[in-house]
């Protein structure tokens, strides 16, 4: 992944707990949503990967939430790496494996994987280009097993459109910062998704204006 260290603070804001943990807003605000739509179409029991876990505070919630689900947290950014281990440690789960140092849009990751159950992917495909993205869905489709269930969720246009103002604002702002990046179209993502062995089984209005892509890796179980 190229390491974008000069993107607009509407992207990322984590602040820092004073005990290993961050705190993102962002994330505080979308947990609850995210959670509840998981627990609906997570596979029980299973193992289940989250790539850019970020500060750790959703795979927290999703342990929490999920028991019978064996979490992997991964991100590239060593002070997130620290923050998922204090969070996990705040509460003391068992259902979470280390985090783990994981760039999703390096070819070739998920054959050094075991097959997965679930993958979660929330807020990253704007802040990486459609190169990057094209690598990560074809890797996240290697790494999930056949019948397995994937979530993508983030800010997306739709048709082509960004639609709302804050969404042309920040997409506008993610733009000016490096012309690779920003929201994708989700008619070419559901086109990504099929050209990757996905079945796109639904999309789901989130709050904010965020979609969440419910996916299924096609083939016989």
């Amino acid at each position: 992944m190229v390491y974008r260290t000069k993107l607009p603070d509407t992207a990322s804001v984590a602040v820092s707990q004073g005990d290993g943990r961050l705190f993102a807003p962002s994330a505080e605000r979308n947990s609850a949503p995210i959670v509840n739509l998981i627990k609906r179409i997570a596979p029980e029991p299973g193992n289940a990967l989250e790539i850019a876990s970020g500060t750790g505070q959703h795979i927290v919630q999703l342990a929490l939430s999920l028991p019978n689900i064996l979490w992997s947290p991964s991100d590239v950014e060593g002070e997130r790496l620290k923050s998922i281990s204090a969070w996990v440690e705040s509460e003391n789960l068992l259902n979470i494996k280390p985090p783990m140092y994981l760039d999703a849009t390096e070819t070739g990751w998920a054959k050094s994987l075991p097959k997965s159950n679930f993958i979660l992917l929330v807020n990253l495909l704007h802040l990486i280009s459609w190169d990057e993205t094209e690598t990560l869905i074809s890797e996240l489709s290697i790494a999930l097993k056949t019948k397995g269930i994937a979530l993508v969720y983030g800010p997306f246009m739709r048709n082509g459109q960004l639609i709302s103002e804050g969404d042309k604002n920040f997409h506008t702002s993610l733009v000016q910062t490096d012309p690779d990046i920003g929201y994708k179209n989700d008619l070419e993502m559901l086109t990504l998704f099929s050209n990757s062995g996905l079945v796109h089984l639904e999309t789901v209005e989130m709050p904010a204006n965020n979609a969440a892509f419910v996916l299924q890796k096609a083939g016989q179980a």
